[in-house]
């Protein structure tokens, strides 16, 4: 979420403050923040199932929620590929 809201919007160009060295910035901390929930959404549940304050099935369902949104974002952004032409 955190690269849809400071990512580049679809002309390539910052949404928020065009081609400036503060769209790099925003750019590069809504990478950071993406990065940052993705490996935290697997690891925190990683943690707390070796600490055992959860349970196996806990993680299991932690995990698999995260494929079905990772399989979501993959789906949207191939659906969505400006590139293909057969529509």
């Amino acid at each position: 979420m955190p690269y849809l809201f400071f990512g580049a919007n679809s002309s390539g160009s910052s949404s928020l403050y065009g081609d400036s060295s503060l769209a790099s910035g925003w750019i590069d901390a809504g990478k950071f923040l993406t990065g940052f929930s993705a490996v935290g959404s697997i690891a925190i549940p990683a943690i707390l199932f070796h600490a055992e304050k959860i349970t196996g099935g806990a993680l299991a369902t932690e995990l698999a929620a995260v494929a079905v949104l990772a399989a979501t974002a993959f789906a949207f952004d191939y659906l969505n590929n400006e590139d293909g032409s057969y529509y």
